[in-house]
């Protein structure tokens, strides 16, 4: 095959993979990944300080204490933007086992990894620019009543966008697992009962 040919199919191939990965992250806020590691894969900052576990925690109490600790804050944002609290208690076991200064390699940060606006994230570029302006600040992020406003804000409006929680999920959790990040989540949700 002639050299310029291969030249032409690779440049128009390489430019519709780049397009079609920029695409995807200028979905609205709401759409873009919110994590992309495993709980292995996290590495810790400075000591935040810790809330005293509820006793009357709603959460089963199969969850471990990591999760447990966070059940007010869970409860009251569960009941802020109608999630379930087994849901968002799910949600942080798989982001970030409950640890407040989790950071991933991909820059997700807090108890539910989310994207922050500078750090890693920031050099994410899109086509109209960096991906993640419209997001909060990491130090915003790693404060965990914050994080988990935040989270919860944005789980709500991707289940009103779209309809269910397996797509809500699949929009909030990284883009290279497509439904797997749903599935493992719904079934940490189903398994501690």
């Amino acid at each position: 095959m002639n050299p310029f040919i291969r030249i032409f199919l690779g440049v128009i191939t390489g430019s519709f993979i780049i397009i079609f990965i920029a695409t995807r992250l200028l979905l609205p806020i709401n759409d873009v990944s919110a994590s992309a590691e495993n709980n292995d894969e996290i590495f810790l900052l400075d000591e935040k300080p810790e809330l005293s576990l509820k006793k009357d925690c709603s959460l089963p109490s199969s969850y471990p204490e990591n999760i447990q600790r966070w059940c007010p804050l869970i409860e009251d944002n569960a009941s802020k933007y109608s999630i379930e609290t087994k849901l968002l208690a799910a949600i942080m076991l798989q982001e970030s086992g409950g640890n407040p200064d989790a950071y991933s390699k991909s820059g997700a940060v807090g108890l539910m990894q989310v994207m922050p606006r500078d750090g890693i994230a920031e050099s994410f570029m899109c086509i109209n620019g960096p991906c993640f302006t419209n997001r909060p600040a990491m130090d915003e992020l790693f404060d965990p009543e914050f994080n988990l406003d935040f989270s919860s804000r944005m789980l709500s409006n991707l289940f009103e966008k779209s309809g269910n929680w397996r797509d809500a999920l699949k929009a909030y959790g990284p883009m290279d697992m497509d439904y797997g990040y749903a599935d493992i989540v719904l079934s940490i949700y189903q398994n501690y009962e």
